[in-house]
């Protein structure tokens, strides 16, 4: 205690020669907000990506070419949604890198911290589908007007087209062939190598999914199903988009 007198005097003349700066109480506050907004936006993004992403999955394509086995993995892997989740990914670790930095975490093991993050992020995400935030994105992704413009370039790989897969809506059955409405256009498909002949199912109005290859403008089916459009809603409001709804159709040849 001898010698708080002397700490005391060499800290205020450290001060007075201004080798030591004494930063004021804005300073700190504002440098608080500025982690807390990093923070909060860094959390914001994982949940809305990961919300993003169950949409994608639920409502695309995507999931369904997996009942085909093996045969569908080329299409599921060409239509994931890698850019939804790599930025839910790079959210998510931002948010557990500032958590960490805070005062009130920096104690907590970062494997503690991480596993918060998921479960809380999960959990949001999952209650988000709730309010149908992110059909309405999708809805407004092409519209210039709508803030889901912005998130176009990380959704619309679920309406492009695939190397081994295809999906859409019947409008003529012909010899050997079937014509299909896509989101991105009109499609033949040839059926003439079929694994698997299921194609007396198949109607003018039906929606088919199929895994093959496309050479020059035409699919080759290997494997063929018919769906139902109500499982994949964010296909079937692509075509609708493109083409209308289906008020006439063409009659089977």
């Amino acid at each position: 205690m001898e010698n708080s007198p002397n700490i005391e005097n060499k800290v205020m003349a450290e001060i007075k020669s201004g080798k030591v700066k004494l930063r004021s109480k804005y300073v700190f506050l504002a440098e608080k907000l500025g982690v807390g907004s990093a923070l909060a936006l860094s959390i914001i993004l994982a949940v809305l990506f990961f919300n993003l992403a169950l949409f994608y999955l639920r409502a695309s394509d995507n999931l369904v070419y997996l009942s085909f086995g093996s045969r569908g993995l080329l299409a599921f892997l060409d239509s994931f949604p890698y850019g939804l989740i790599i930025i839910f990914v790079i959210s998510l670790f931002v948010a557990g890198f500032i958590l960490k930095k805070t005062d009130t975490a920096y104690k907590k093991p970062f494997g503690f911290l991480a596993i918060f993050l998921i479960i809380a992020v999960t959990l949001l995400g999952a209650m988000l589908t709730f309010t149908r935030l992110a059909e309405r994105i999708e809805q407004g992704m092409f519209d210039p007007h709508s803030p889901g413009r912005f998130f176009r370039p990380f959704m619309e790989r679920g309406l492009n087209e695939r190397r081994g897969g295809i999906v859409g809506r019947v409008i003529e059955v012909g010899g050997g062939y079937f014509i299909i409405q896509t989101p991105h256009g009109l499609d033949r498909v040839d059926i003439s190598f079929l694994e698997k002949d299921l194609t007396e199912e198949v109607k003018v109005g039906s929606w088919i999914m199929a895994v093959g290859d496309k050479d020059q403008g035409i699919f080759s089916a290997r494997l063929i199903k018919v769906i139902d459009e109500r499982g994949i809603p964010m296909i079937e409001r692509g075509v609708r988009r493109h083409f209308g709804p289906p008020l006439s159709l063409p009659v089977e040849l």
